[in-house]
């Protein structure tokens, strides 16, 4: 900081600190979130190609089909059953993971309003 920004030497109170940790918390979880709900909507996104490829695929083929570690032959309307129940497993998680995001960013402001009156410039909070 530039001389002319410096404040009066401020007292970081308990609350003060807890406060502090407390945004530094949210915004590790925040992080966290953020990199899960990425890796989901990407599973998601082969997921939904994959049910375009099934789709097109011959019903009476056997369909090769990952479930956990391995890879089972399935009947297509049973890895379309398989496939449907993927899709609104990830999109119920993706929803929650939203939701718990959306959760650490409205508290993550309500601490920052309450930080930066206090301690003004010379606190950082911004990535």
């Amino acid at each position: 900081l530039a001389q002319e920004e410096e404040t009066d030497d401020v007292e970081v109170t308990w609350e003060d600190q807890h406060r502090i940790n407390n945004f530094s918390k949210l915004n590790t979880r925040l992080r966290a979130i953020e990199e899960k709900l990425e890796s989901l909507k990407q599973e998601k996104d082969a997921l939904d190609d994959l049910s375009t490829e099934i789709e097109l695929a011959d019903e009476d083929e056997p369909v090769l089909y990952k479930i956990g570690e391995s890879f089972f032959n399935l009947s297509h309307p049973s890895a379309m059953k398989h496939l449907e129940s993927d899709q609104e497993s990830i999109s119920s998680e993706i929803s929650a993971l939203a939701s718990s995001a959306e959760g650490c960013e409205t508290t993550m402001k309500e601490l920052k309003v309450v930080l930066y009156a206090k301690f003004g410039k010379a606190i950082n909070l911004d990535e």
